[in-house]
């Protein structure tokens, strides 16, 4: 918002984004798939969850830190992989990357971003940073995608499987909405994209292919843990461990691949039930509040990642705006620890008496 004072709430941020942006942006940033039912469901299923907190109980001294990877986060929440930052601001992916440090979050690098590992890397050397990895049909590209995010710092692999066809996302369909110029997306282009491209043109780069032997090729590759991210069940969760990964990303790519699938608060509970203990378990999708934060804990997982708002905040504010959001939603976390009864972040994992 140059010249002017950043919104105070979630709900302003959203507001000003949605002024910022020209249509055929807004509706692939906004946008789901066909009736959008499962974007809708994402938010409220947090929202019905109802909180039963303890009183009376000392929290003069909160610790919102959690352990993850064998190392502390000072926060559960991380910055959700999101496409095409310079849509959003002219400093794109930088931008994020640093406001998302500044907050003490980690940030997702997209394989779909506007820049590549390394500037994304010197932007902000000094906080966690994880790559979100797109399969291409040209395997080499990947492969040297994350070769580079390695190099550049990165700690950790998340690997999209909900995409191998795109979904039918009508918002954007009705304003033709295209991406830019190929040439805009280092890894679109390398992956053999050209001149104008729309979000099909690159869905038909991924490979479709893409089978839990893949997520094994990927594992013995690095030395990174991977996540698979897209996983709504528990038997597939648990085929994506045996398979060599660290842990999965409990997601419904926003509600924009397939409509009507479950919310991931819904889905949770069942992935957690098949792995949890055993391996890491994040979640996305809905996440609005610091109350939906804590929510997500109680339910088994380890972390959160927050998408939507952060292009609020980034097209509102650029890195200043991406800080701003993460640290109402850390304030907010902080005060649901507080009012909980529950002073550290850590203890919430299993606490069903806290939920009704």
């Amino acid at each position: 918002m140059p010249g002017g004072q950043l919104p105070t709430t979630l709900a302003g941020f959203e507001a000003a984004f949605r002024e910022a942006l020209p249509e055929g942006t807004l509706a692939y940033y906004a946008g789901a798939a066909a009736d959008e039912i499962t974007l809708g469901r994402n938010v409220e299923a947090w929202r019905e969850l109802l909180l039963r907190p303890r009183v009376m109980v000392d929290v003069s001294n909160r610790d919102p830190s959690v352990e993850l990877f064998g190392r502390s986060y000072g926060l559960p929440i991380a910055v959700a992989p999101t496409a095409y930052h310079r849509l959003a601001h002219p400093d794109g992916e930088e931008a994020t990357a640093r406001g998302s440090v500044a907050a003490g979050c980690p940030y997702t690098l997209s394989t779909l971003a506007t820049s590549r590992p390394t500037p994304v890397g010197e932007a902000a050397p000094d906080g966690p940073k994880w790559f979100q990895v797109y399969v291409f049909r040209d395997r080499e590209v990947t492969r040297e995608l994350v070769a580079e995010a390695e190099e550049a710092g990165f700690e950790a692999l998340l690997l999209t499987v909900d995409l191998p066809v795109l979904g039918r996302r009508d918002q954007e369909v009705g304003t033709g909405f295209v991406v830019g110029q190929a040439e805009g997306v280092p890894g679109v282009h390398a992956a053999g994209g050209e001149g104008e491209i729309s979000m099909q043109d690159t869905a038909d780069l991924i490979d479709p292919s893409l089978t839990w032997d893949d997520v094994g090729e990927l594992a013995g590759s690095t030395d990174l843990p991977v996540l698979v991210k897209g996983v709504l069940r528990g038997d597939d969760a648990r085929l994506a461990i045996e398979a060599g990964a660290a842990g999965v990303v409990v997601s419904n790519h926003g509600g924009r691949q397939l409509d009507t699938v479950q919310a991931t608060a819904e889905a949770l509970v069942e992935v957690v039930e098949s792995i949890g203990g055993e391996a890491s378990v994040m979640v996305d999708g809905g996440i609005r509040r610091g109350t939906d934060v804590a929510k997500a804990l109680i339910l088994g997982a380890d972390f959160v990642l927050v998408g939507r708002p952060i292009l609020w905040g980034l097209a509102t504010g650029g890195a200043e705006g991406v800080e701003a959001v993460l640290s109402m939603l850390a304030d907010e976390f902080d005060r649901a620890l507080a009012l909980l009864g529950v002073p550290r972040a850590s203890e919430l994992s299993g606490r069903d008496d806290l939920i009704a």
